[in-house]
């Protein structure tokens, strides 16, 4: 079972619970306006262009010593992905593990359920973070293996989210609902962007769905940042910038969910 990969991080501490080993998978679904890893948007290995490395030397056709051309992803093994999430193992303690990420893991299901179940083999914990948007059997199979599940519903008007993702939102709030129903520990989050979804209607409204959630673990707001301009330039996505958001709009945007949730979260920090 083969698929591509656009990085593994090691000893990661900002994709699930405890120390993790955070696995990027190639290939989305959507298209975000604001997405931060727009390395991971495309399903082939792609060269990304960081221009400001550029030191105009020539050899473009060469290996870059400037790192102005940058390829990203690469076919792998599921045995190939385990050597590297074992050798985190002695870190993970009671609550780390795992945790496939992207672009949109479960565009490439299989082989996502393939790595899961090796995990789960070992006695690693198994977190996946995904849209949600893929048909409920498949999204099914995924959850028998999986011990957490972090998903992002940016927006809740359709249109709006339509508008900025590329897609519409039904199928994910329902999915979302159907896994929380399934008693499978949850946690939902929104990615704050000023002129997006930065305001009390619409976080309110996605914290009052977050509310009926009976597995929820907690509900966390995720301030906007502009890493994925750091990244470099793609063929296959063009990265908007944003605003980044006060704190202050921030803090109020956290009471407004607590008003609907009981466990908030800013960026981390328990509100």
């Amino acid at each position: 079972m083969n698929g591509v990969i656009a990085d593994i991080q090691r000893c990661s501490l900002h994709d699930g619970p405890g120390v993790r080993t955070s696995v990027f998978l190639k290939g989305c679904n959507m298209r975000c306006a604001w997405c931060h890893n727009p390395e991971t948007v495309a399903f082939e290995p792609e060269t990304l262009f960081k221009m400001e490395n550029c030191i105009g030397c020539g050899g473009c056709e060469d290996e870059c010593f400037a790192e102005a051309r940058v390829l990203c992803g690469r076919v792998m093994t599921v045995d190939e992905v385990m050597e590297q999430v074992t050798l985190d193992k002695p870190y993970y303690g009671d609550i780390g593990g795992v945790t496939l990420t992207g672009g949109e893991p479960l565009c490439q299901l299989q082989f996502c359920v393939s790595i899961l179940q090796a995990c789960g083999e070992s006695g690693i914990h198994r977190a996946v973070e995904s849209n949600m948007r893929t048909p409920w059997d498949e999204l099914e199979t995924l959850l028998r293996e999986t011990d957490l599940i972090m998903v992002d519903l940016k927006l809740f008007n359709e249109e709006a989210h339509r508008r900025w993702t590329g897609a519409g939102n039904a199928l994910i709030m329902e999915n979302i609902r159907k896994t929380s129903e399934k008693g499978v520990p949850l946690i939902l989050r929104t990615p704050v962007i000023p002129g997006v979804n930065g305001d009390a209607d619409e976080i309110g409204s996605i914290a009052a769905f977050a509310g009926s959630l009976p597995s929820l673990e907690y509900y966390e707001l995720l301030p906007y940042h502009s890493l994925g301009l750091s990244k470099g330039r793609t063929e296959s996505w063009q990265y908007a910038k944003f605003e980044k958001p006060e704190p202050k709009l921030l803090e109020n945007l956290g009471e407004t969910a607590a008003q609907y949730v009981p466990r908030v979260r800013i960026a981390g920090r328990a509100l």
